[in-house]
């Protein structure tokens, strides 16, 4: 590869890889189904811990409650209160109330709550559940006690004063804890769920990223592989560890690469081949004006650049044959104003008929034209006006199928002996239009109507005075191919030619669909 010659510009890579696409893809989902699991984790811990603590302090209120008794004089006393006290305040100190407090029911009446609450044990004025709970059923709920917030567990029941008075007591029965503890064993359960979570999307994203690189791996070796090659070498690429999605592409360029390949060897021997062709008449043409040099006769000195004049032709249609061929075989764009447009081939093909009719009277024959429409008299309609709508309507460029159906109908006199007939029928087949060239010439063998389409072609048998450059054919198919449209050889049905013979060139391609005018 030459160092100094200019590299292409390097496309602009995409904002995002594949890695960055992976992450965006996957991340998401993993972050939200982690959140889901965290939140419902966080929130059974939660419940957990809530369920442990509150058992924790009803344990003091349900031993308190069994310690209630009346006594024989009708007081209502808490047996052993210190050391429930102290077991209760054994581990926090700060925040951690007990409350007994009673109300006397006298016989027959029902329990007012307004009436006055005597305090038997623990600190007074610790709120009350907001309903009163059924006697014997805890309940607990949160509250703010001297401006701090307290968790708190309540008991009711009811004793009854056994000397016959009749008389009753409620007893209310409290323990409350402030909500630090929990609150924090809470947070630390939900920073450890955090951390967790993180340390998973953390995890997935080091493995994303070094599976996409490990993934890669083999499009980086064949990266620097193409990038090392030099400029001539078209190899297919080595598909080998390249993973299984990306052989497909791989497959591609290795087809774009043959193409490309198949390309530089028809270019290489175009230009071979059209070097030897113009060499030849090069030549003749410098011996002719050599001689007309040397020669002092003025009568064969003008035979001499007569000579040379013919010479000249043949090479200007050679190189005008070589232009067109050159065009006719290229995949490019057709530029600007030549772009393929709906035309009538019907319309075309009657032009190429006046073209060649002085050619076909020079040549002593008959040059003959049917009509799509059945018309089958040579001269009645080429010089009628068109402004009906298009018989066979097609989607093409009409200079290039001009080209066509000349070379065809220019072979046709070329190869016809005089006297000869050539009709060139335009019609309608299914879907297709069909322009045919029928004459009446020796024909072309079946095995070998695929070779006279190759360049510099010609037929060994033939008369030296009809060679020509072999590239008519080779033209007329690469323009019907650019215009998505085939030429066939077939022998020609002739009156003339009763036991075979005679060629039939058909040129065939797809019918446009117009556009319907409403009557309207």
């Amino acid at each position: 590869m030459d160092p100094q010659a200019p590299r292409p510009p390097r496309p602009e890579p995409q904002r995002f890889g594949i890695r960055a696409r992976l992450l965006a893809l996957l991340l998401p989902g993993i972050v939200a189904l982690l959140a889901l699991d965290s939140w419902n984790d966080y929130r059974t811990l939660t419940d957990s811990l809530v369920v442990a603590y509150d058992q924790s302090l009803l344990e003091p209120v349900q031993a308190l409650a069994n310690g209630v008794v009346v006594a024989s004089d009708g007081s209502v006393k808490v047996q052993e209160p210190f050391s429930i006290q102290a077991m209760f305040e054994s581990t926090h100190l700060r925040y951690k109330y007990l409350h007994v407090g009673v109300q006397r029911i006298p016989k027959g009446a029902p329990l007012d709550t307004r009436a006055p609450e005597t305090t038997l044990m623990g600190v007074p004025g610790l709120p009350r559940p907001a309903e009163r709970p059924p006697d014997g059923t805890p309940v607990f709920y949160d509250a703010v006690y001297e401006q701090h917030p307290v968790r708190v567990a309540a008991l009711r029941q009811t004793v009854y004063d056994n000397t016959g008075s009749g008389t009753a007591y409620s007893v209310l029965i409290q323990a409350a804890e402030g909500t630090g503890p929990r609150l924090q064993a809470q947070n630390e359960s939900l920073r450890q769920e955090l951390l967790r979570d993180a340390r998973m999307v953390l995890v997935m994203a080091v493995l994303v990223w070094l599976g996409v690189a490990w993934t890669l791996r083999p499009l980086e070796r064949l990266r620097r592989s193409l990038r090392e090659r030099p400029r001539d070498d078209l190899k297919p690429l080595d598909a080998s560890g390249v993973p299984q999605e990306v052989v497909p592409l791989v497959d591609a360029v290795n087809h774009h690469i043959a193409d490309h390949r198949r390309m530089v060897a028809e270019q290489s021997q175009f230009l071979a081949d059209a070097s030897h062709q113009l060499r030849t008449p090069l030549s003749i043409l410098s011996i002719q004006a050599g001689y007309a040099v040397r020669e002092t006769d003025p009568a064969r000195m003008r035979e001499s650049l007569q000579a040379i004049v013919v010479q000249l032709a043949r090479t200007r249609r050679l190189s005008e044959q070589l232009l067109a061929l050159a065009h006719a075989t290229t995949e490019d764009e057709i530029p600007g104003d030549a772009e393929p447009s709906v035309v009538d081939l019907s319309d075309i093909a009657r032009a190429v008929v006046l073209q060649y009719l002085p050619l076909a009277r020079e040549h002593d024959q008959d040059l003959g034209w049917v009509d799509a429409r059945g018309d089958h008299e040579a001269q009645d309609r080429l010089d009628d006006g068109n402004d009906e709508a298009p018989v066979l309507p097609v989607k093409a460029n009409g200079a290039e199928l001009h080209e066509v159906l000349a070379n065809l109908v220019h072979n046709a006199i070329k190869y016809t002996p005089r006297g000869g007939n050539i009709t060139v029928t335009v019609r309608r087949e299914a879907s297709h239009a069909l322009a045919e060239v029928c004459d009446s010439g020796p024909g072309i063998a079946p095995e070998r109507r695929d070779a006279v389409f190759e360049r510099f072609h010609r037929d060994p048998a033939a008369d030296a005075a009809t060679h020509g450059a072999g590239l008519g054919l080779a033209i007329a198919r690469g323009y019907a191919r650019r215009n998505g449209g085939e030429i066939e050889l077939d022998s020609a049905d002739m009156p003339e030619r009763p036991n075979g013979g005679g060629l039939r060139a058909i040129l065939k391609l797809p019918l446009a669909v117009l556009p319907r005018v409403s009557a309207g």
